[in-house]
Formats: structure tokens, sequence, C-alpha cells
């Protein structure tokens, strides 16, 4: 029954990356484009210059890896097909190394850029970093059970922005309805989303006189229904940040629930592991790589027949 959730999971993953495929044209002039599907204003920030080759280094490879991180998972290939498996996980963690550095490139200004956001980012970069670079490290020492737990890590918590979504649409309509949030935006982004200064002066005449704004700003209601592009954007911005902490917080508690409910598959494949590194002379067969206990207290592990013999007394 537990393979359903990575299943539903999987599937999750899939629907979105194949969703937003068409984000791969960037700068097209087509409706499904990223600069015409983005919330209102990211374009602006995005449309030249260093973000417009972060936001190009982010989709043109985490978008692929959305779809190729799914065929890793399943068993046909991992069993059958040894090649393509090895060879799609080299791809795919260079694809996400160079999605995160697109991602830092970016997070400055990505849905307003406020601190909370940058540093859920930064968060997650390091978090998705880390558990490739580990799930690396143990297949290379044979480990495979903590290959498994590494990888199954790094692909919940890329998984995290498609809850995110979901959290940040539900919260700009609470936003909405509850009508007292604000935020700022440059008198310049607004310009770019209107692309009329008869709009701009109607709804915000302080940015036709420079000296009646601070550093070009404006304050900006947000409003997702019915209000307008820039108070859908401001709606959205308020609440990125925070739905992208608490998505990775239920994508961190998730996958460690999982991995806690699924020991049986854990112990077949370190006996696995354990008996290939008893094939290539590792020492420590069974703990060659990161393991409770090699690195912790954890009482020695042993192979299954080591641990039959001891009750059986023989």
């Amino acid at each position: 029954m537990l393979i359903f959730p990575v299943i539903i999971f999987a599937g999750a993953i899939m629907g979105f990356t194949l969703a937003r495929l068409p984000y791969l044209n960037i700068a097209g002039t087509a409706k499904t484009s990223f600069a015409n599907s983005t919330s209102p204003g990211e374009w602006y920030w995005y449309h030249a210059g260093v973000y417009r080759i972060g936001i190009t280094l982010h989709l043109g490879t985490i978008l692929p890896v959305g779809f190729l991180m799914v065929w890793q998972f399943v068993p046909v290939i991992r069993y059958k097909l040894l090649i393509l498996h090895r060879i799609n996980g080299y791809v795919i963690i260079l694809l996400v190394l160079i999605s995160n550095v697109g991602a830092l490139m970016i997070c400055r200004r990505s849905f307003g850029g406020t601190l909370d956001t940058q540093a859920g980012v930064g968060m997650l970069v390091i978090l998705t970093t880390t558990s490739i670079g580990l799930a690396y490290y143990n297949i290379k020492r044979l480990q495979i059970d903590q290959h498994r737990a590494w990888m199954l890590r790094a692909m919940f918590y890329l998984g995290t922005i498609i809850t995110m979504r979901l959290i940040m649409i539900l919260s700009a309509l609470i936003i909405t309805r509850l009508g007292s949030y604000y935020t700022t935006r440059s008198c310049d982004e607004i310009s770019f989303i209107y692309d009329s200064e008869d709009s701009v002066k109607e709804f915000y005449p302080q940015c036709s006189n420079p000296n009646s704004t601070v550093d070009g700003l404006v304050i900006v209601h947000a409003s997702f229904a019915a209000g307008r592009p820039e108070q859908i954007a401001a709606s959205l911005g308020v609440g990125f940040g925070m739905a992208l902490w608490m998505a990775l917080l239920m994508h961190l508690v998730g996958v460690e629930i999982y991995l806690a409910l699924t020991p049986r598959e854990s112990d077949r494949l370190r006996q696995v592991s354990y008996e290939r590194q008893m094939e290539r002379g590792f020492k420590n067969p069974g703990s060659a790589g990161l393991t409770s206990d090699r690195w912790g207290d954890a009482e020695p592990w042993r192979p299954m027949r080591e641990v039959a013999a001891i009750e059986t007394g023989e």
C-alpha cells in the first residue's frame, strides 16, 4: 500500500511538468509562453539582463528534471535497464545543479523577492544539492539503501514547488477576502504591466511625479479576485514566501514519515548493498556508505545470515 504515495506524488510531478513545458518558450508570443503566463510584472524583471539568464537556466533545466526524475523510480528501469537508470541519474544531477544556480540568480526578484522568499529558495537549494550529493556518494559506495533514501528526499524537496503553488493561491484568496494586505511595487514595473501611461496616471498618479514616491515605489492593494494585474501580482507575492516555507516543512516531514514506514525495503536494499560491497572487497560491507552504525551510535549492522546463525546458536 505504501507504494501508492510515491505513485501519486510522481504523477503530480509529471502532470505539473507536462503542464509547464510550454514555459520553455520563455519569451515567445504564445499565450502559453512563460512571458505571457507568469504572474503580472514578473516578466519586467526577467525580460533582460542577469535575471533573463537566471530564468532561462532555471526553466531550461528544472522542467526536464521533472520529466526525467519520475522514471528513476520505475522498477523495470532500475532492474532491467540499469544503464539507462545510471545515465538518467547523471543527467538529473547536472540539471538540478544548473537549475539551482538559476534559482539563486532570480530569487531576488521572484514574486517580490522578499527576504523570506530569498531564504526559502536558498534553503531549498541547500537541501536539494545536499540530498543529491549524498545520494551520489552512497551509490558510489554501493550503499543502495541510503542512495534510495536520499534520492527520495531530493525528489520530495523538488516537489515543494507544486504544494507551494496550491498554498500560494489559497493564501491569495484569503488575503483578498480579508482585504487589508498591501505591498509595494515600482512605478517602472507597473508601467511595464499596463504599457499605457494613462492607466498608470489614473491608478497611481504619484508615479507621474518622481518627488511624490519613495525610490519610485507605490503602495499596491493585494487583491486576487477581480483585481487589476498589479493587485493580483501583489496578492501572490505577499504569500509566496510563507507558502514556500509551509510547503517545504510539509515535504520535509512527509518524506521522513514515508521512509520510517518502509523499513522492510530499506533492510532488503541494505542486504543487497552488503552482497555487492563484499564482491568489490569494500571495508565494512553493509556499512560502507553513510550509515548510522558507522557514523553514529547505532548497533553494528549484521547481514541476515549472521543474524540467523546467532539466533540458532550455530
